[in-house]
């Protein structure tokens, strides 16, 4: 287990708020900052991702303690849970494992099973960078610019590079093992049954879920409910975060 970077702030019950693949804490502040006013929110780095430790092993049992470890340190014995892709996998691996440690989850357009590989080209994209012949961060752009036809995409990606105090550039990402590691990344969350209660959130326009994804998903999760947001892609705390935020906190102060 690692020792991973997160930011705090507000007031209220724990509220632990995890990334997806390639992301970092701040891709959820803006609905951090209204969460903050009803809990006192936990932005985290999941292991490999912003500035939490590297490490060549990427599974979400590692996913999972890690949680765990952080937790502890905090003195959280339970929390309430958002977690978006890679970081909704790591919220059903902790329901799952660690059930007593999980008050209430919310998953964001993902499902516990394994998915086919899609971020090949993105993968591709980025090791295409040679850092060493990167002087500003508009040399990095222009090398995905035909490979990442996405505007947002690309800027998404390139929040990864910092710049050393030499001039040079870096990724805050584990690349290489995100890339090694990316079969269990894709691959299902380990275990059979979790009573945990957790409202799954899918984009309307995504294809994460579906409609028999979430009949067999509620034999995993038998306390769990689905809501929709409509004109959402998979990326739905980007494409409507009003709406989702709606939903979210409807779920999490319903008793």
């Amino acid at each position: 287990m690692l020792s991973l970077n997160f930011k705090k702030s507000g007031t209220g019950p724990p509220l632990i708020i995890l990334h997806g693949l390639f992301g970092m804490l701040d891709n959820w502040q803006s609905i951090a900052n209204k969460l903050e006013a009803h809990y006192t929110v936990y932005l985290v780095d999941q292991r490999n991702h912003g500035r939490s430790p590297h490490h060549p092993s990427h599974t979400y049992p590692d996913l999972a303690e890690d949680i765990v470890h952080m937790m502890n340190h905090e003195l959280l014995k339970e929390a309430f849970f958002i977690g978006h892709s890679m970081g909704g996998k790591t919220v059903m691996q902790l329901a799952l494992e660690f059930p007593e440690r999980v008050q209430k989850a919310i998953v964001v357009d993902i499902g516990p099973q394994g998915y086919p590989s899609g971020h090949d080209e993105i993968f591709e994209a980025l090791f295409s960078i040679d850092l060493d012949q990167v002087h500003y961060r508009s040399d990095a752009e222009k090398v995905l610019l035909d490979k990442i036809q996405d505007f947002g995409v690309r800027q998404f990606l390139l929040k990864n590079m910092y710049r050393n105090t030499d001039g040079t550039y870096a990724w805050r990402m584990n690349l290489q093992a995100l890339y090694d590691q990316y079969a269990h990344i894709r691959g299902p969350v380990e275990g059979l049954r979790s009573d945990c209660p957790m409202l799954f959130v899918r984009g309307g326009n995504s294809n994460y879920i579906s409609d028999s994804d979430w009949l067999s998903m509620q034999s995993m999760f038998p306390n769990a409910k689905l809501a929709t947001i409509e004109g959402a892609g998979h990326w739905v705390h980007a494409d409507h975060p009003d709406a989702l935020y709606e939903v979210m906190h409807n779920y999490l102060q319903d008793a």
